[in-house]
C-alpha cells in the first residue's frame, strides 16, 4: 500500500498560513499537519516524533515546514530540526516565514534576469537601496544580493537603530557586510536616490513609500522592483504586472504580480522537490534563490 506524503508545518505564531498549506497540497503533500505557538524547545520533541513512526523508506515521504514571520527563528528551527535527526531516520525540512525567502528569492532573481538581458551585467558591485529593509523580505534580499557581490543598504522608516540591529545580525550570522539607512522622513529616503543602481521596496502593503516625483532624481537606476501588491504602489508609477516596462524615471520597472508569479511557482517546486527526493533535504533561501533562477532559465 502506497504511503501518504505528510507535511508538519511548525509555526511559533497563532495560527498557520492558509496560502502555504493551499500550495503543499497542490504540489503534492496528502495530509498537512499545523503545530502551532511552538517554541524553538518544543522542534526536538516534535521532529523525533515524526522520524521515528515511519520506516526509514518511507522517511522520503514526511517533511517540515517552518513558518511565522521571524527569519532568524525559523533558520534557528531549521538547524534544532537537522540536529534532532536521528540517522538513518531523517526527513527534509523547508523554512518560509511569511513567504520570505521565496518572495526575495523571486524578486532577485526577476531582477538578474533583467540585469543580464537589459544590460549584460550582474549583481558585482550594483548599489543597491532596499526600502522596508527592517522586514523580513527585504532583509533577505540584502543578503541575497550582498552575498553575489553587491553593496546594500537598507533603509528604515523608523530610523537607522533597527536596521543597524538588523545589519549587524547579518554581519554575524551569514558574513555580510549590510548598510543600515536612516528613512525616517522623505528627505532622507530622497538622499539615496542619486547613487543607486538597483532600488527595491518591500514595505508594508499599501504604503507608498517613495513618490514618482523623487524617483525623478534616480537618474543611475537601472531596475526598480517593488512585492507591494496592495495599493498605493511602494514605488509610485511600479504597476502591478510591470515586467521590464520603463519607468517615468528611465529604469526598468517590476510590479509586484511579476515577481509574484515566479515566488509561486518557487515555493510550488520546492514543496516538489520535498515530495519527490529520495534523500532528505534542508531547504533555506539559499535553495530558494537557486531554485527561482532555475524557473527564469538563469
Amino acid at each position: 500500500m502506497s504511503k501518504k506524503n505528510i507535511l508538519h508545518m511548525i509555526s511559533p505564531q497563532g495560527n498557520v498560513s492558509p496560502f502555504d498549506v493551499n500550495m503543499a497540497c497542490d504540489a503534492g503533500y496528502d495530509v498537512v499537519i499545523p503545530y502551532t505557538n511552538v517554541n524553538l524547545t518544543d522542534v526536538k520533541g516534535l521532529v523525533q516524533d515524526a522520524i521515528f513512526s515511519r520506516s526509514v523508506n518511507n522517511a522520503k515521504k514526511t517533511g517540515i515546514f517552518i513558518c511565522g514571520k521571524d527569519a532568524s527563528l525559523a533558520l534557528d528551527m531549521m538547524d534544532m530540526a537537522k540536529k534532532s535527526m536521528v540517522p538513518p531516520f531523517e526527513i527534509s525540512v523547508f523554512p518560509d516565514p511569511a513567504g520570505s525567502f521565496t518572495t526575495a528569492a523571486a524578486m532577485v532573481a526577476c531582477t538578474e534576469k533583467t540585469l543580464k538581458e537589459k544590460f549584460k551585467t550582474d549583481f558585482k558591485n550594483k548599489n543597491i537601496i532596499i526600502y522596508g529593509g527592517k522586514g523580513i523580505v527585504g532583509g533577505i534580499s540584502a543578503i541575497m544580493c550582498a552575498k553575489e557581490g553587491s553593496k546594500c543598504t537598507i533603509v528604515g522608516y523608523d530610523g537607522i537603530t533597527n536596521v543597524e540591529k538588523k545589519a549587524n545580525e547579518y554581519q554575524s550570522r551569514f558574513n555580510v557586510e549590510i548598510i543600515p539607512g536612516d528613512g525616517s522622513s522623505d528627505e532622507l529616503n530622497s538622499s539615496y536616490l542619486p547613487d543607486a543602481d538597483i532600488i527595491f521596496c518591500a514595505a508594508r502593503a499599501g504604503t507608498q513609500v517613495i513618490s514618482k516625483k523623487q524617483l525623478g532624481i534616480a537618474k543611475k537606476a537601472m531596475i526598480l522592483a517593488d512585492v507591494n501588491a496592495v495599493p498605493p504602489a511602494g514605488l509610485e508609477g511600479v504597476n502591478l504586472n510591470d515586467n521590464d516596462e520603463k519607468h517615468d524615471c528611465g529604469a526598468f520597472s517590476i510590479g509586484p504580480l511579476t515577481s509574484g508569479d515566479i515566488k509561486v511557482k518557487t515555493q510550488y517546486k520546492m514543496f516538489e522537490k520535498m515530495c519527490s527526493t529520495e534523500k532528505p533535504l534542508y531547504l533555506n533561501f539559499d535553495e530558494a534563490l537557486t531554485t527561482a533562477r532555475e524557473i527564469l532559465d538563469l
